[in-house]
């Protein structure tokens, strides 16, 4: 005779533990995915976490906490809560340099296999079935779909075609002139994620610029919060600022919420970080090097950097170019004083090439001077 190993109050209790439901805004709704984490938690993760998962009613947060305070930690908590519920349909967002982080931390602490989709998958899941690739992503994984913002813009047809649970948008910042017609990608993905009905925003700068920023940001969450731009402009920008940003706490309070460095300080030690300013006089051939460069960047017909460009991609190279001058030069190694290919005198320091308009015609010089000098240094030993 089988042996009872509970007994019929034991068994009412256990299932009674199994489908009882815990409010959402309490600790006791994450125990499952708390369990299962493989991660350090911090106290204002897991309040941003509940705060993401508190409101059934919300279409989305912002979560703008600083640099540095664990924001995919909490987009992970709010995912794997989602995937605990079986709402399994989430998909990830972000940029192209990301998406391979992303996979990897969510498979490391919280045990979620995704799938970053890209041209070459998605075309062969397209090959196998004529259904949406996202569809049979999601469904065939233990985790979310990754993807990047120019992936998802290209795709915008067939993510508006599924019913997503949770849709979760890395450096959201990219998407806050989405009230502009310039911003196409951001037009395009907002008009694509209008039917969904959960989704969460990171960014530590919602906005830099103009409080307009901030109203995009929100209008990708939920259109009615704010209302056009124009309403918008009349109740926070025509508004005396203190009487302005005190309504405009309120009404993001139940959207957005940030918490700073100095919030966490009692339980995440930062390094105390001291600007030194060290003066220093450039030398005669560090002037003249400066001269040569501001000669070149000044050029009128310059076609190694875009019209557009010329003033950004010229403070980057004044920038490299006051840390070291070795970012424009050729690369060198030890060379030979006797041989014609190398250096002439051991003692002369290395000069910056001339720089030329035709940059692939420069990088071929450059390889083949590297070969020839391989070659010498080879020869020599």
């Amino acid at each position: 005779m089988t042996r009872r190993l509970l007994t019929p109050h034991q068994s009412q209790y256990v299932a009674w533990l199994l489908t009882r439901r815990a409010p959402s805004d309490s600790v006791e709704s994450l125990a499952s995915t708390l369990v299962d984490s493989q991660v350090d938690l911090n106290p204002h993760q897991v309040d941003a976490a509940l705060f993401a998962c508190q409101n059934p009613l919300s279409r989305g947060v912002i979560l703008a906490d600083e640099v540095g305070l664990g924001k995919t930690i909490e987009a992970g908590l709010v995912i794997s809560q989602r995937w605990a519920e079986r709402r399994r349909r989430i998909l990830i967002i972000v940029p192209a340099n990301l998406r391979k982080q992303w996979h990897q931390e969510l498979q490391d602490k919280f045990n979620l296999h995704g799938l970053i989709l890209e041209a070459k998958n998605y075309n062969a899941l397209r090959k196998q079935d004529k259904a949406n690739p996202f569809v049979l992503a999601g469904a065939a994984l233990t985790g979310p779909v990754i993807c990047s913002y120019q992936f998802a813009k290209a795709k915008a047809d067939d993510i508006k075609a599924v019913d997503w649970d949770l849709v979760v948008l890395d450096e959201a910042h990219r998407l806050r002139n989405v009230y502009k017609t310039s911003n196409v990608i951001a037009k395009t993905l907002k008009d694509a994620l209008a039917h969904v009905h959960s989704k969460v925003l990171l960014t530590a700068t919602p906005l830099q610029n103009s409080l307009l920023e901030l109203y995009g940001l929100v209008s990708m969450i939920d259109d009615r919060v704010f209302g056009d731009v124009d309403s918008f402009r009349s109740q926070f920008t025509s508004q005396p600022k203190e009487q302005a940003f005190a309504n405009l706490r309120l009404r993001i309070a139940p959207i957005c919420k940030r918490t700073l460095r100095r919030q966490v300080q009692q339980y995440v030690p930062y390094t105390a970080r001291r600007a030194i300013v060290q003066e220093f006089t450039p030398s005669d051939q560090e002037r003249e090097l400066s001269a040569l460069v501001g000669d070149y960047l000044r050029r009128p017909n310059l076609n190694a950097l875009p019209d557009g460009q010329r003033q950004l991609i010229s403070l980057v190279l004044w920038k490299l170019l006051a840390s070291s001058a070795t970012p424009l030069r050729v690369p060198w190694k030890p060379w030979r004083s006797d041989c014609k290919v190398c250096w002439t005198s051991p003692a002369r320091p290395p000069t910056s090439p001339r720089l030329s308009t035709k940059t692939t015609g420069a990088r071929r010089n450059r390889r083949g001077i590297r070969r020839q000098r391989q070659g010498c240094q080879r020869a020599s030993a």
